[in-house]
C-alpha cells in the first residue's frame, strides 16, 4: 500500500511524466516485482523526490534570521521556540521512499537509466540527511527500509555528526560518479551533486571549526575540491550581459531560470498552476511588509570599493544620499531612486506601507500583472554557480590557503558582474573592517579581514536565497541575531522626497492628520504607523528590542516529545531537556 501511494504521488507531482507507465497494467496491479524494470519506471518514481525542495520558502532562511524584517519576528529571532509534541521537522517518510528505491532500482534493464536515476536517489538521500543534520545535529542513520516490527532498528540511537556527514559525502560522491553530465535547470545532474557537496563541506567544516572540533579541515577541503571541479570543468559561469546596472536583477526576475548560472532551480508556471507569492509579499501593505535591515544596507560598499561605514555620520544620512554611489546590487535588491517595475517605465519611490524598515525588497519581483497572491512565476534558485564561487573562497580562507589568485577567480567574477573593484587580500587582512568585526566578533587570526569581507559578500550576493540562518549557525554567530533591528533615518516630522524627483512622496506627522492630502503621497503617523529610536532610525519591532540567543541551545532544534517516548535511545538536544 505504501508503494502504491508513493507512485500515485509521483504521478500527481510531475505533469510531464512519461506516457509509458500509463500504458501499463492498472495501478492496483503495480508491485515491486513488476515495476522498476524500465527507464520510465525509475524516472516516475524519482520524480516524487523533488517534493523535498523548498517552494515559496526559498527565502525562509533569511526571514528566520536577520535579513528580512517583517511584521512578526520569527520564533528564532525572538528566542521563542518550544519543544513540539510531534512534527517539528522530525519526519522520515522521504527517506523510506528513497531507500525503497535503492533496494529495487537495479532490476531495471536499462543500464544508463539505472546509473543516472540511482545517482538521483543518492543525491536526495544526501540532501535529506543534510537537512536533518542542520536542524537536529546528530540523528539515527538508516540506509535501508525498516520493517515496522523491527524495534531494534526503529529505536536506533543517534549517530555522531562526523558519521552522518561522512555518509552524506559518500552518497554525493556516488551521485557525482553516476549522474548524467548535462545542463538541466530543474533536474538533478552531476553538477547539482557537486554544488551540494561544496555546500555540505563548507557548512560542516566551519560548523566544526568554530566549535573547535578536530578534523574540520577534511570537510573544508571537500568543499574546495567540489567547487574547483565545477569552476574548471562545467559549463557554468556568472550570468551577465555587460550591463552592471541590471544584470544582477535580471538573473532573479527572469521568468525562466538563467541556465548559464542556475545549476538547479524550482520551476513555476501558470500553465500548470504552480506559482508563488513573491510579488504580493514584497509590494502589498497587508502581508508581512518585509524589509531589509539597516545593518545590511550599511554593509554594502561604495561603488569604488570603499566602506560606506567609514563615512562620517553614515547612520544619519537621508535615504537618497545613503543609497547614492553604492554597490549596484543594492539598487537591484531594494527600491532606490530611479527604480521601475519590470516591463514598466514609471519610476517608483519606496512604499513605506509595504516594508517595515523603509527598504523595500525588489529581488524576484516582476511585472505588476503578477502582484495577486500566489501568481508569481519566476523560477527560484536552489543551487547556483555564484554560491559555488563564494563557497570556494570561504573554504580556502578558513583553511588559511586563500591566495589573491583564488579571489580573482571567485569573488572577482561576482563583482565584475556589477562593475565593482575586486577584493584585495592583503588590504583586507591589513585593515579589517571594524563594522564587520562588531557583527562577527568570533572571527580572529591573520585571515580575519578577508573572512569578514567574504561574509559581507555572501550576505549581499545570496540575499533572499535561504542561506542566512544556516550561515549564522555554522559560524556560531547567534549573538548577531540579538543586535538592534533598524530602518531608514528621518530627522523628524515633515515632507520627504524619497526619489529626488522634486515631488513629495512621504509626509510624517504627529497628532491629527494633515488636511488637504495629495493623492499618491504617503501619510504616516509617528508613534502609531511608524516608530523611531533616539537616533531617528525606524524601529520596526519596538516590542522586541530586547532579544536573547542561548549559545548552549539555540543552534539546534528540539526533538519532539513523542519521538523521545517512542525511542528511549534518543536523547534530547542540549538545553532543550
Amino acid at each position: 500500500m505504501k508503494f502504491k501511494y508513493a507512485i500515485m504521488i509521483c504521478i500527481l507531482f510531475m505533469v510531464g511524466c512519461s506516457d509509458d507507465f500509463l500504458d501499463k497494467q492498472p495501478l492496483s496491479d503495480v508491485t515491486a516485482d513488476n515495476f522498476f524494470l524500465k527507464a520510465s519506471d525509475l524516472q516516475l518514481y524519482t520524480n516524487g523526490f523533488y517534493r523535498m525542495f523548498p517552494s515559496t520558502a526559498i527565502y525562509d532562511g533569511d526571514a528566520r534570521a536577520d535579513n528580512i524584517v517583517s511584521t512578526t519576528l520569527s520564533e528564532e529571532m525572538r528566542g521563542a521556540r518550544t519543544i513540539p509534541t510531534t512534527g517539528g521537522g522530525w519526519d522520515w517518510e522521504n527517506l523510506r521512499d528513497i531507500n525503497y528505491f535503492l533496494e529495487n532500482y537495479e532490476k531495471c534493464e536499462d543500464e544508463a537509466a539505472k546509473r543516472h536515476y540511482g545517482g538521483v536517489a543518492y543525491f536526495f538521500r544526501a540532501y535529506f540527511y543534510f537537512e536533518k543534520l542542520k536542524r537536529f545535529g546528530e540523528v539515527p542513520y538508516y540506509d535501508a527500509t525498516i520493517d515496522p516490527d523491527d524495534m531494534e532498528s526503529l529505536q536506533a540511537p543517534r549517530e555522531s555528526r562526523q558519521f552522518i556527514v561522512d555518509r552524506i559525502l559518500e552518497d554525493l560522491d556516488r551521485a557525482i560518479e553516476d549522474l548524467n553530465e548535462e545542463v538541466q535547470a530543474f533536474r538533478i545532474t552531476k553538477y547539482s551533486a557537486l554544488a551540494l557537496k561544496s555546500r555540505v563541506g563548507l557548512y560542516e567544516g566551519t560548523y566544526e571549526k568554530y566549535r573547535e572540533i578536530s578534523g574540520y579541515e577534511t570537510y573544508l577541503n571537500a568543499s574546495v575540491d567540489a567547487a574547483m571541479e565545477l569552476m574548471d570543468n562545467s559549463p557554468y559561469e556568472v550570468y551577465g550581459t555587460g550591463n552592471p546596472d541590471t544584470d544582477y536583477m535580471t538573473l532573479f526576475n527572469s521568468h525562466d531560470a538563467q541556465t548559464s548560472e542556475m545549476i538547479l532551480s524550482r520551476q513555476f508556471s501558470q500553465t500548470v498552476a504552480v506559482d508563488h507569492n513573491v510579488n504580493y509579499y514584497t509590494t502589498t501593505s497587508s502581508f508581512g511588509r518585509p524589509g531589509m535591515p539597516k545593518d545590511l544596507v550599511n554593509s554594502y560598499l561604495m561603488q569604488d570599493g570603499s566602506r560606506f561605514t567609514d563615512n562620517p555620520n553614515y547612520d544619519q544620512l537621508f535615504f537618497t544620499a545613503e543609497v547614492a554611489g553604492r554597490d549596484p546590487r543594492l539598487s537591484q535588491t531594494i527600491r532606490t531612486p530611479g527604480y521601475t517595475r519590470k516591463g514598466e517605465s514609471m519610476e517608483l519611490a519606496p512604499n513605506l506601507g509595504a516594508t517595515m524598515t523603509g527598504y523595500q525588497l525588489t529581488k524576484y519581483v516582476t511585472e505588476p500583472v503578477y502582484d495577486t497572491n500566489d501568481e508569481s512565476i519566476t523560477d527560484l534558485p536552489i543551487l547556483r554557480f555564484g554560491e559555488v564561487l563564494l563557497n570556494y573562497a570561504e573554504a580556502k580562507a578558513e583553511l588559511g590557503t586563500l591566495t589573491q589568485s583564488d579571489l580573482d577567480m571567485s569573488i572577482q567574477l561576482l563583482r565584475d558582474r556589477v562593475g565593482m573593484p575586486g577584493l584585495d587580500l592583503g588590504a583586507a587582512n591589513a585593515t579589517p573592517d571594524p563594522y564587520m568585526q562588531d557583527q562577527y566578533p568570533t572571527v580572529s587570526g591573520a585571515n580575519s579581514g578577508v573572512i569578514l569581507e567574504i561574509r559581507r559578500e555572501r550576505r549581499i550576493e545570496l540575499y533572499m536565497e535561504n542561506h542566512r540562518w544556516d550561515d549564522i549557525v555554522r559560524w556560531k554567530s547567534g549573538q548577531t541575531l540579538t543586535q538592534p533591528l533598524r530602518g531608514l533615518y528621518f530627522p523628524g516630522a515633515g515632507e520627504y522626497d524619497m526619489d529626488d524627483d522634486g515631488d513629495v512622496d512621504v509626509v510624517l506627522f504627529e497628532g491629527e492628520e494633515p488636511s488637504g492630502q495629495v493623492q499618491g503621497v504617503q501619510y504616516i503617523r509617528i508613534n502609531s504607523d511608524i516608530f523611531f529610536d533616539a537616533e531617528g532610525l525606524i524601529d520596526p519591532q519596538p516590542d522586541f528590542n530586547t532579544r536573547a540567543f542561548d549559545e548552549e541551545r539555540d543552534y539546534l532544534y528540539p526533538i519532539p516529545r513523542v519521538e523521545l517516548q517512542l525511542n528511549p535511545n534518543l536523547t534530547q538536544n542540549p538545553g532543550w531537556e
